[in-house]
């Protein structure tokens, strides 16, 4: 066995864990912490493959951005952890079936007959000047240019849907309001008074 190998399972042995760790452990910062540990460990994973782009918008945008929001919200929300404990051993059989059938799904997606080196050749065969974020771009903006729209038009939904669920109007909630603060006049805030000058004796 070589020593890309051995970094290989080893990364994967970690991947495999934290995943599990996700949704087994109770604490859910502890579980963030653990997706933070596998978003690193498939970005180690992606920079063995020769997908630098992949590696490195995984670290940034899902591990600088996305999980720190995620563990901003968990941490300023009051979470019973004794309510969520309740839902885990009678859901638990749903969850090993429905993990059944996405083990199954992806195999069927990604398994020997539709990825390998006989279908996508190693970028040495392409040359020196093989760039695999133009081939990236290039496959996602012309092969899976409707399903990438159509994604981002999903996560607009989504956004706009999550802000109109948590919006709350509160009546004795005190906001700014801008055109109320640029039609003021000065007579309407500022009066002035005469008074006497006083002598000193």
């Amino acid at each position: 066995m070589s020593f890309e190998q051995i970094i290989f399972y080893l990364f994967s042995t970690i991947l495999v864990f934290a995943a599990a760790r996700v949704v087994t452990v109770r604490n859910p910062v502890r579980a963030a912490m653990f997706l933070i540990l596998a978003f690193f460990t498939t970005a180690a994973l992606w920079m063995m493959l020769e997908a630098e782009f992949l590696a490195i918008t995984l670290v940034l945008v899902y591990v600088g951005a996305v999980m720190v929001l995620f563990i901003f919200v968990i941490m300023m929300l009051d979470i019973d952890i004794a309510v969520l404990r309740e839902g885990f051993a009678r859901f638990l059989p749903i969850g090993i079936v429905v993990a059944i059938a996405m083990l199954a799904m992806i195999w069927t997606v990604v398994g020997g007959d539709h990825f390998g080196l006989e279908i996508f050749a190693a970028p040495e065969r392409h040359g020196v000047d093989y760039s695999n974020t133009r081939e990236l771009g290039l496959e996602l903006y012309t092969t899976y240019l409707y399903a990438f729209e159509l994604a981002a038009v999903i996560l607009l939904v989504a956004i706009v849907a999550a802000i109109a669920l948590t919006l709350r109007h509160n009546p004795t909630t005190k906001f700014q309001s801008v055109p109320e603060q640029v039609a003021v006049k000065r007579n309407d805030r500022l009066r002035v008074v005469e008074m006497k000058s006083e002598e000193r004796k």
